[in-house]
């Protein structure tokens, strides 16, 4: 491929777009290297580290305007971890799930594997749609994603109406939480992981937990059902009250979680992220439609997601889009490895700076008026 080199004042200020691991801002990384570097290397159960997990969680409760008697619960591992925390600890016998997409998918086939529960109910749409679970008599625990990282599409966060009346909702929020408005108190369990609207990696999960999942990982850890300690609700919501967690944590990924947390609520919380993505997303989607080769994968206006964006190209490679972007520093734009469409997939989580996405979008053009068939 001829070299192309897109004119320095067309390029994104930052061009780091990615789904997750996503943009983390400069400041996180000063707080890292600089202000808090003293606590790097020193030891979890002492008290400058819980005093930094008890600084995530009070942001982390600041954000969601925690609602009474919910808890702010977190542990070693990440949302795929999380799946076999909830089949070990959450669900009693049979779960039903939303499945529109890679993810969503993972977590109902690890509940149908698993061989202590019922075959879960599974309803399933097309990617680049969504779907959420169904009242089913006897289920107990209903799971879908908020947003759906691997096309774009993001789901309603709504009690399942008709479920038994202790059923569980179970919301996997990776890629929404932070940059999406969301009532908690409409879930059970709203759980993520922090390398993506966090500015931070991975390597963790956190989970926002309601009285009812609180008295359900009690109840289970109580039966003679075999759990590992890893896998263990129970021991981590014990843990987390003593501002810690079972296992060595990440200390660097709490220190730039604890700054991002920061950043965010001193900006305006939830809303002040929300609108943001917002922004961002409507110059993306907006360019799309305007575009005579680009097309925003996901059709429903009201399912396209703010956070992670997916345009689908026609009479152009978009994998050469995103080689020549890369070759000039505009990186993570490639879809996701297994949905196997032309598109690119634009990360534009609150760190993202909505200007550096019309930049991108200019940045597009110039390569179609040169690539284009």
């Amino acid at each position: 491929m001829t070299e192309l080199k897109i004119p320095a004042d067309l390029l994104p200020a930052d061009g780091r777009f990615g789904s997750g691991p996503a943009k983390i801002r400069p400041e996180s990384i000063k707080a890292l290297a600089v202000d808090r570097a003293d606590l790097l290397g020193t030891s979890h159960r002492q008290a400058p580290i819980r005093r930094l997990v008890a600084e995530v969680k009070e942001g982390l409760a600041t954000l969601f305007a925690l609602p009474d008697g919910y808890q702010v619960v977190l542990g070693n591992g990440g949302s795929t971890l999380f799946w076999d925390l909830a089949i070990a600890s959450l669900i009693r016998r049979r779960s039903a799930h939303g499945s529109f997409g890679e993810f969503s998918a993972k977590f109902a086939a690890a509940a149908a594997a698993a061989p202590h529960l019922e075959d879960p109910a599974v309803l399933f749409a097309e990617p680049g749609s969504i779907v959420v679970p169904a009242a089913v008599p006897g289920v107990d625990s209903y799971a879908w994603a908020h947003n759906e990282t691997s096309t774009g599409a993001i789901a309603p966060v709504a009690r399942v109406q008709g479920a038994d009346e202790d059923a569980l909702m179970i919301i996997d929020g990776t890629s929404a939480a932070g940059g999406v408005q969301v009532d908690v108190a409409e879930s059970d369990v709203y759980y993520f992981a922090p390398q993506k609207t966090f500015g931070s990696d991975g390597g963790l999960w956190l989970a926002l937990l309601s009285p009812a999942a609180l008295d359900r990982a009690a109840e289970i850890a109580a039966t003679d059902r075999w759990i590992p300690e890893s896998l263990s609700l129970a021991t981590a919501i014990d843990n987390s009250a003593k501002d810690q967690t079972l296992n060595t944590p990440a200390i660097a990924t709490l220190i730039m979680l604890a700054d991002q947390l920061r950043w965010l609520n001193d900006h305006g919380g939830l809303p002040f992220a929300a609108a943001r993505t917002a922004e961002s997303s409507t110059r993306l989607y907006d360019w799309a439609e305007a575009s005579p080769v680009a097309t925003p994968f996901v059709a429903d206006h009201a399912q396209r997601s703010p956070v992670v964006g997916t345009i689908d190209f026609t009479g152009v490679d978009a994998a050469r889009i995103a080689a020549v972007l890369r070759e000039n520093g505009v990186v993570d734009t490639e879809p996701y490895r297994k949905l196997g469409r032309n598109q690119l997939r634009v990360g534009m989580y609150p760190n993202v700076d909505p200007d550096d996405v019309s930049r991108l979008c200019r940045c597009i053009d110039w390569i179609l008026e040169r690539v284009a068939d």
